[in-house]
């Protein structure tokens, strides 16, 4: 496996959206923020041995944030949703939406 498919991922997005939309076969990740859909393609495949029919990804923009009197932002970053194929399921998922 190649060590740039697991980069390319960053993390899982676990909520209750997400978690209904598993259920309709498509699973959303944080990913690299120069990664394209291409990239994100082969490494959901590649990682996750499933056929992807779609990509869509968002662009997370910083919020301003307040620690007290000092002004901040959160950080920005970058969400893919993958639409797998019929009856195609990520085992990994499967407990976390339960």
């Amino acid at each position: 496996m190649n060590a740039i498919s697991y980069d390319i991922i960053v993390r899982p997005i676990i909520t209750e959206k997400t978690s209904r939309q598993m259920e309709l076969g498509q699973y959303t990740f944080e990913v690299l923020p120069k990664a394209n859909k291409i990239e994100i393609r082969k490494a959901v495949e590649e990682v996750f041995k499933v056929k992807v029919v779609r990509v869509n990804t968002i662009q997370v923009r910083s919020k301003p944030k307040r620690m007290g009197a000092f002004l901040g932002r959160s950080r920005s970053w970058k969400k893919a949703v993958v639409t797998l194929a019929k009856g195609e399921k990520i085992a990994f998922f499967e407990g976390a939406s339960a």
